[in-house]
Protein backbone atom coordinates (compact mmCIF):
# COMPACT_ATOMS: atom_id res chain seq x y z
CA UNK A 1 0.00 0.00 0.00
CA UNK A 2 1.20 3.47 -0.82
CA UNK A 3 2.49 5.26 2.27
CA UNK A 4 0.53 8.40 3.07
CA UNK A 5 1.79 11.27 5.16
CA UNK A 6 -1.02 12.66 7.33
CA UNK A 7 0.13 15.70 9.26
CA UNK A 8 -1.24 17.06 12.54
CA UNK A 9 -3.15 19.62 10.49
CA UNK A 10 -4.97 16.82 8.66
CA UNK A 11 -3.24 17.36 5.32
CA UNK A 12 -2.82 14.27 3.16
CA UNK A 13 0.16 13.79 0.88
CA UNK A 14 0.33 11.05 -1.72
CA UNK A 15 -2.98 11.36 -3.54
CA UNK A 16 -5.99 10.12 -1.59
CA UNK A 17 -8.08 9.92 -4.77
CA UNK A 18 -5.73 7.22 -6.08
CA UNK A 19 -5.62 5.30 -2.79
CA UNK A 20 -6.22 1.58 -3.35
CA UNK A 21 -9.25 1.62 -1.00
CA UNK A 22 -10.78 4.86 -2.27
CA UNK A 23 -13.90 3.77 -4.20
CA UNK A 24 -15.78 6.94 -5.14
CA UNK A 25 -16.09 8.08 -1.53
CA UNK A 26 -18.09 11.28 -1.16
CA UNK A 27 -16.16 12.76 1.74
CA UNK A 28 -13.23 12.01 4.03
CA UNK A 29 -12.77 14.19 7.11
CA UNK A 30 -9.60 14.36 9.23
CA UNK A 31 -10.20 15.41 12.83
CA UNK A 32 -7.41 16.62 15.10
CA UNK A 33 -7.47 18.15 18.60
CA UNK A 34 -4.20 18.48 20.49
CA UNK A 35 -5.84 19.30 23.82
CA UNK A 36 -7.71 15.99 24.09
CA UNK A 37 -5.33 13.95 21.95
CA UNK A 38 -8.04 13.19 19.42
CA UNK A 39 -6.89 11.97 16.02
CA UNK A 40 -9.79 10.63 14.00
CA UNK A 41 -10.87 10.05 10.41
CA UNK A 42 -14.50 10.00 9.24
CA UNK A 43 -15.27 8.35 5.92
CA UNK A 44 -18.55 8.95 4.10
CA UNK A 45 -18.80 6.58 1.17
CA UNK A 46 -22.31 6.96 -0.22
CA UNK A 47 -25.51 8.74 0.86
CA UNK A 48 -27.84 7.75 -2.00
CA UNK A 49 -30.18 5.78 0.26
CA UNK A 50 -29.92 8.09 3.27
CA UNK A 51 -27.48 9.55 5.80
CA UNK A 52 -24.27 7.59 6.29
CA UNK A 53 -24.62 5.63 9.52
CA UNK A 54 -21.69 3.63 10.84
CA UNK A 55 -19.88 3.02 14.09
CA UNK A 56 -16.71 4.58 15.40
CA UNK A 57 -13.75 2.28 15.96
CA UNK A 58 -10.97 3.11 18.42
CA UNK A 59 -7.81 1.18 17.68
CA UNK A 60 -4.12 1.62 18.27
CA UNK A 61 -3.16 1.60 14.60
CA UNK A 62 0.52 1.17 13.82
CA UNK A 63 0.41 4.31 11.64
CA UNK A 64 -2.02 6.83 10.18
CA UNK A 65 -1.94 5.27 6.72
CA UNK A 66 -3.26 2.03 8.22
CA UNK A 67 -6.10 3.96 9.88
CA UNK A 68 -6.98 5.68 6.60
CA UNK A 69 -7.09 2.38 4.75
CA UNK A 70 -9.34 0.91 7.43
CA UNK A 71 -11.88 3.75 7.41
CA UNK A 72 -12.10 3.73 3.61
CA UNK A 73 -12.75 -0.03 3.50
CA UNK A 74 -15.14 0.06 6.45
CA UNK A 75 -17.26 2.95 5.15
CA UNK A 76 -17.67 1.27 1.76
CA UNK A 77 -18.73 -1.93 3.47
CA UNK A 78 -21.37 -0.01 5.41
CA UNK A 79 -22.91 1.21 2.15
CA UNK A 80 -23.45 -2.37 0.99
CA UNK A 81 -24.53 -3.53 4.46
CA UNK A 82 -27.33 -0.96 4.64
CA UNK A 83 -28.40 -1.56 1.06
CA UNK A 84 -28.65 -5.34 1.24
CA UNK A 85 -30.46 -5.12 4.59
CA UNK A 86 -33.16 -2.92 3.08
CA UNK A 87 -32.33 0.10 5.26
CA UNK A 88 -32.68 3.69 4.07
CA UNK A 89 -29.13 4.52 5.05
CA UNK A 90 -25.85 5.31 3.38
CA UNK A 91 -22.42 4.06 4.32
CA UNK A 92 -20.02 5.77 6.67
CA UNK A 93 -17.51 4.92 9.36
CA UNK A 94 -15.07 6.61 11.71
CA UNK A 95 -11.81 5.55 13.32
CA UNK A 96 -10.04 7.10 16.29
CA UNK A 97 -6.31 6.43 16.49
CA UNK A 98 -5.81 5.53 20.15
CA UNK A 99 -5.63 2.67 22.64
CA UNK A 100 -9.14 2.36 24.09
CA UNK A 101 -7.77 0.82 27.29
CA UNK A 102 -5.31 3.64 27.98
CA UNK A 103 -5.98 6.79 25.97
CA UNK A 104 -9.73 7.25 25.90
CA UNK A 105 -11.27 10.09 27.93
CA UNK A 106 -14.73 11.66 28.12
CA UNK A 107 -13.25 14.91 26.83
CA UNK A 108 -11.87 13.13 23.77
CA UNK A 109 -15.26 11.59 22.97
CA UNK A 110 -17.03 14.93 23.43
CA UNK A 111 -14.57 16.60 21.08
CA UNK A 112 -15.22 13.85 18.55
CA UNK A 113 -18.93 14.61 18.93
CA UNK A 114 -18.23 18.21 17.89
CA UNK A 115 -16.61 17.01 14.67
CA UNK A 116 -19.55 14.70 13.95
CA UNK A 117 -21.93 17.60 14.56
CA UNK A 118 -20.05 19.76 12.06
CA UNK A 119 -21.19 17.39 9.29
CA UNK A 120 -24.83 18.41 9.86
CA UNK A 121 -26.29 14.91 9.77
CA UNK A 122 -24.49 13.53 6.70
CA UNK A 123 -22.80 11.11 9.09
CA UNK A 124 -24.44 9.45 12.11
CA UNK A 125 -22.08 7.68 14.48
CA UNK A 126 -22.54 4.62 16.71
CA UNK A 127 -20.46 2.01 18.55
CA UNK A 128 -17.77 -0.23 17.17
CA UNK A 129 -14.58 -1.86 18.43
CA UNK A 130 -13.22 -0.07 21.49
CA UNK A 131 -16.33 2.09 21.98
CA UNK A 132 -19.08 1.69 24.60
CA UNK A 133 -22.57 3.06 25.20
CA UNK A 134 -21.00 5.41 27.77
CA UNK A 135 -18.81 6.83 25.02
CA UNK A 136 -21.93 7.42 22.93
CA UNK A 137 -23.38 9.33 25.88
CA UNK A 138 -20.36 11.63 25.75
CA UNK A 139 -20.74 12.10 21.99
CA UNK A 140 -24.45 12.78 22.49
CA UNK A 141 -23.56 15.77 24.67
CA UNK A 142 -22.22 17.51 21.56
CA UNK A 143 -24.42 16.20 18.74
CA UNK A 144 -27.77 14.58 18.03
CA UNK A 145 -26.26 12.69 15.09
CA UNK A 146 -25.53 9.62 17.17
CA UNK A 147 -27.23 6.25 17.66
CA UNK A 148 -26.65 3.32 19.97
CA UNK A 149 -27.13 5.48 23.04
CA UNK A 150 -28.35 3.79 26.28
CA UNK A 151 -31.99 2.76 26.52
CA UNK A 152 -32.27 4.95 29.62
CA UNK A 153 -31.74 7.93 27.29
CA UNK A 154 -34.35 6.73 24.81
CA UNK A 155 -31.88 4.93 22.57
CA UNK A 156 -31.60 1.35 21.34
CA UNK A 157 -28.76 0.46 23.69
CA UNK A 158 -25.71 -1.68 22.97
CA UNK A 159 -26.03 -3.05 19.41
CA UNK A 160 -23.45 -5.81 19.88
CA UNK A 161 -25.91 -8.51 21.09
CA UNK A 162 -28.00 -7.98 17.95
CA UNK A 163 -24.88 -8.06 15.78
CA UNK A 164 -23.94 -11.39 17.35
CA UNK A 165 -27.45 -12.76 16.83
CA UNK A 166 -27.29 -11.90 13.13
CA UNK A 167 -23.90 -13.60 12.78
CA UNK A 168 -25.36 -16.65 14.52
CA UNK A 169 -28.25 -16.66 12.03
CA UNK A 170 -25.84 -16.30 9.12
CA UNK A 171 -23.65 -19.10 10.44
CA UNK A 172 -26.66 -21.41 10.73
CA UNK A 173 -27.66 -20.53 7.15
CA UNK A 174 -24.14 -21.39 5.98
CA UNK A 175 -24.33 -24.71 7.83
CA UNK A 176 -27.69 -25.41 6.17
CA UNK A 177 -26.20 -24.75 2.74
CA UNK A 178 -22.97 -26.66 3.38
CA UNK A 179 -24.17 -29.60 5.45
CA UNK A 180 -27.85 -29.87 4.56
CA UNK A 181 -29.02 -28.85 8.06
CA UNK A 182 -28.41 -25.87 10.30
CA UNK A 183 -27.74 -27.75 13.53
CA UNK A 184 -24.46 -26.52 15.03
CA UNK A 185 -24.40 -29.03 17.90
CA UNK A 186 -21.06 -30.81 17.88
CA UNK A 187 -19.56 -28.50 15.27
CA UNK A 188 -16.12 -27.14 16.13
CA UNK A 189 -16.25 -23.35 15.88
CA UNK A 190 -13.20 -21.11 16.29
CA UNK A 191 -14.23 -17.63 17.45
CA UNK A 192 -11.38 -15.15 17.01
CA UNK A 193 -11.88 -11.96 19.05
CA UNK A 194 -13.90 -12.09 22.27
CA UNK A 195 -15.22 -8.56 22.55
CA UNK A 196 -18.88 -7.76 23.17
CA UNK A 197 -19.98 -9.38 19.90
CA UNK A 198 -17.64 -12.35 20.14
CA UNK A 199 -18.75 -13.20 23.66
CA UNK A 200 -22.44 -13.10 22.78
CA UNK A 201 -21.77 -15.32 19.76
CA UNK A 202 -19.95 -17.77 22.05
CA UNK A 203 -23.01 -17.75 24.32
CA UNK A 204 -25.36 -18.68 21.44
CA UNK A 205 -23.01 -21.39 20.19
CA UNK A 206 -22.55 -22.94 23.63
CA UNK A 207 -26.31 -22.99 24.17
CA UNK A 208 -26.70 -25.01 20.97
CA UNK A 209 -23.99 -27.44 21.94
CA UNK A 210 -21.21 -26.40 19.57
CA UNK A 211 -17.60 -27.15 20.51
CA UNK A 212 -16.22 -23.62 20.86
CA UNK A 213 -12.56 -22.65 20.65
CA UNK A 214 -11.61 -19.04 21.37
CA UNK A 215 -8.66 -16.82 20.50
CA UNK A 216 -7.96 -13.24 21.56
CA UNK A 217 -5.01 -10.88 21.92
CA UNK A 218 -5.91 -10.23 25.58
CA UNK A 219 -5.10 -13.11 27.92
CA UNK A 220 -7.41 -11.80 30.64
CA UNK A 221 -10.39 -12.08 28.26
CA UNK A 222 -9.41 -15.63 27.34
CA UNK A 223 -9.19 -16.63 30.99
CA UNK A 224 -12.54 -15.01 31.73
CA UNK A 225 -14.33 -16.77 28.85
CA UNK A 226 -12.80 -20.18 29.62
CA UNK A 227 -14.05 -19.90 33.20
CA UNK A 228 -17.47 -18.49 32.28
CA UNK A 229 -18.39 -20.79 29.38
CA UNK A 230 -16.10 -23.79 29.74
CA UNK A 231 -14.75 -23.30 26.21
CA UNK A 232 -11.29 -24.24 24.98
CA UNK A 233 -8.65 -21.63 24.16
CA UNK A 234 -6.19 -21.57 21.31
CA UNK A 235 -3.11 -19.67 22.40
CA UNK A 236 -0.81 -18.06 19.88
CA UNK A 237 -1.11 -16.38 16.51
CA UNK A 238 -1.03 -19.47 14.30
CA UNK A 239 -4.69 -20.39 14.59
CA UNK A 240 -5.37 -21.62 11.07
CA UNK A 241 -3.67 -24.98 11.46
CA UNK A 242 -6.07 -25.82 14.30
CA UNK A 243 -8.80 -28.41 13.87
CA UNK A 244 -12.20 -26.70 13.44
CA UNK A 245 -15.23 -26.77 11.13
CA UNK A 246 -16.21 -23.10 11.18
CA UNK A 247 -14.02 -20.02 11.48
CA UNK A 248 -15.73 -16.98 13.01
CA UNK A 249 -13.48 -13.89 12.77
CA UNK A 250 -14.85 -11.32 15.24
CA UNK A 251 -11.89 -8.96 15.63
CA UNK A 252 -10.32 -6.83 12.91
CA UNK A 253 -10.43 -7.48 9.19
CA UNK A 254 -8.14 -9.06 6.57
CA UNK A 255 -7.52 -12.27 8.52
CA UNK A 256 -8.71 -14.18 5.46
CA UNK A 257 -5.85 -13.78 3.03
CA UNK A 258 -3.72 -15.84 0.67
CA UNK A 259 -1.42 -16.96 3.49
CA UNK A 260 -4.14 -17.95 5.98
CA UNK A 261 -6.31 -19.58 3.30
CA UNK A 262 -3.42 -21.85 2.32
CA UNK A 263 -3.37 -23.18 5.91
CA UNK A 264 -7.14 -23.41 6.49
CA UNK A 265 -8.91 -26.75 6.68
CA UNK A 266 -12.34 -25.50 7.77
CA UNK A 267 -15.64 -25.79 5.88
CA UNK A 268 -17.19 -22.39 6.58
CA UNK A 269 -16.15 -18.81 7.36
CA UNK A 270 -18.89 -16.84 9.10
CA UNK A 271 -18.00 -14.08 11.54
CA UNK A 272 -18.68 -10.56 12.77
CA UNK A 273 -15.49 -8.78 11.65
CA UNK A 274 -15.75 -6.26 8.84
CA UNK A 275 -13.63 -6.65 5.69
CA UNK A 276 -12.56 -10.19 6.47
CA UNK A 277 -11.14 -10.70 2.97
CA UNK A 278 -7.80 -8.96 2.51
CA UNK A 279 -8.39 -8.99 -1.26
CA UNK A 280 -12.12 -9.00 -1.88
CA UNK A 281 -12.17 -10.59 -5.33
CA UNK A 282 -9.22 -12.97 -5.33
CA UNK A 283 -9.37 -14.37 -1.79
CA UNK A 284 -12.86 -15.81 -2.15
CA UNK A 285 -11.79 -17.54 -5.36
CA UNK A 286 -9.01 -19.17 -3.35
CA UNK A 287 -11.59 -20.19 -0.73
CA UNK A 288 -13.88 -21.67 -3.39
CA UNK A 289 -11.02 -23.75 -4.79
CA UNK A 290 -10.55 -25.25 -1.32
CA UNK A 291 -14.28 -25.82 -0.91
CA UNK A 292 -14.61 -23.30 1.94
CA UNK A 293 -17.98 -21.53 2.06
CA UNK A 294 -17.72 -17.81 2.83
CA UNK A 295 -20.71 -15.94 4.30
CA UNK A 296 -20.17 -12.29 3.24
CA UNK A 297 -19.38 -10.27 6.37
CA UNK A 298 -21.47 -7.21 5.55
CA UNK A 299 -24.51 -9.46 5.15
CA UNK A 300 -24.38 -11.48 8.34
CA UNK A 301 -23.00 -8.78 10.69
CA UNK A 302 -25.78 -6.30 9.84
CA UNK A 303 -27.74 -6.91 13.05
CA UNK A 304 -26.08 -4.04 14.89
CA UNK A 305 -26.88 -1.62 12.09
CA UNK A 306 -30.47 -2.87 12.01
CA UNK A 307 -30.67 -2.23 15.75
CA UNK A 308 -29.26 1.31 15.74
CA UNK A 309 -31.43 2.15 12.72
CA UNK A 310 -34.41 1.54 15.03
CA UNK A 311 -33.70 4.91 16.65
CA UNK A 312 -34.34 6.55 13.27
CA UNK A 313 -37.15 4.29 12.02
CA UNK A 314 -38.80 4.14 15.48
CA UNK A 315 -39.15 0.41 16.02
CA UNK A 316 -38.33 -1.54 19.21
CA UNK A 317 -35.79 -4.23 20.10
CA UNK A 318 -38.21 -7.08 19.31
CA UNK A 319 -38.63 -5.72 15.79
CA UNK A 320 -34.86 -5.37 15.49
CA UNK A 321 -34.47 -9.03 16.38
CA UNK A 322 -37.21 -10.04 13.93
CA UNK A 323 -35.49 -8.16 11.12
CA UNK A 324 -32.14 -9.60 12.15
CA UNK A 325 -33.53 -13.14 11.90
CA UNK A 326 -34.09 -12.44 8.20
CA UNK A 327 -30.31 -12.52 7.78
CA UNK A 328 -30.74 -16.32 7.68
CA UNK A 329 -32.90 -16.16 4.55
CA UNK A 330 -30.87 -13.34 2.97
CA UNK A 331 -27.68 -15.38 3.35
CA UNK A 332 -29.24 -18.46 1.76
CA UNK A 333 -30.57 -16.32 -1.11
CA UNK A 334 -27.06 -14.99 -1.77
CA UNK A 335 -25.56 -18.49 -1.81
CA UNK A 336 -28.19 -19.63 -4.32
CA UNK A 337 -27.80 -16.49 -6.43
CA UNK A 338 -24.04 -16.99 -6.58
CA UNK A 339 -24.42 -20.64 -7.54
CA UNK A 340 -26.87 -19.87 -10.34
CA UNK A 341 -24.75 -17.07 -11.79
CA UNK A 342 -21.44 -18.84 -11.29
CA UNK A 343 -19.93 -16.01 -9.22
CA UNK A 344 -18.56 -15.76 -5.69
CA UNK A 345 -20.80 -15.12 -2.71
CA UNK A 346 -19.14 -11.77 -2.10
CA UNK A 347 -19.71 -10.72 -5.71
CA UNK A 348 -23.35 -11.82 -5.51
CA UNK A 349 -23.93 -9.82 -2.33
CA UNK A 350 -22.28 -6.70 -3.76
CA UNK A 351 -24.29 -7.03 -6.98
CA UNK A 352 -27.62 -7.20 -5.12
CA UNK A 353 -26.70 -4.27 -2.86
CA UNK A 354 -25.44 -2.12 -5.73
CA UNK A 355 -28.63 -2.76 -7.69
CA UNK A 356 -30.70 -1.30 -4.86
CA UNK A 357 -28.48 1.79 -4.73
CA UNK A 358 -28.60 2.25 -8.50
CA UNK A 359 -32.39 1.94 -8.53
CA UNK A 360 -32.63 4.71 -5.94
CA UNK A 361 -30.57 7.19 -7.95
Amino acid sequence: MKDFNITDQGEVAGGIFTHVSFKNHEQVVFCNDQETGLKAIIGIHNTTLGPALGGTRMWNYSNEAEALNDVLRLSRGMTFKAAISGLNLGGGKAVIIADSRKDKTDAMMQKFGEFVNSLSGRYITAEDVGITTHDMEMVKMKTNHVSGIPESMGGSGDPSPVTAYGVYMGMKAAAKYKYGNDNLAGRKVLVQGIGHVGETLVHHLCQEGAQVIINDIHQDRIDEMVTKYGVKAHIGSDIFNADFDIYAPCALGATVNADSIARMNCDIIAGAANNQLAEEWSDEILLAKKGILYAPDFVINAGGLINVYSEIAKYDRSESLRRTEEIYNTTLDIFRHAEIEGITNHAAAVKIAQARIDNAK
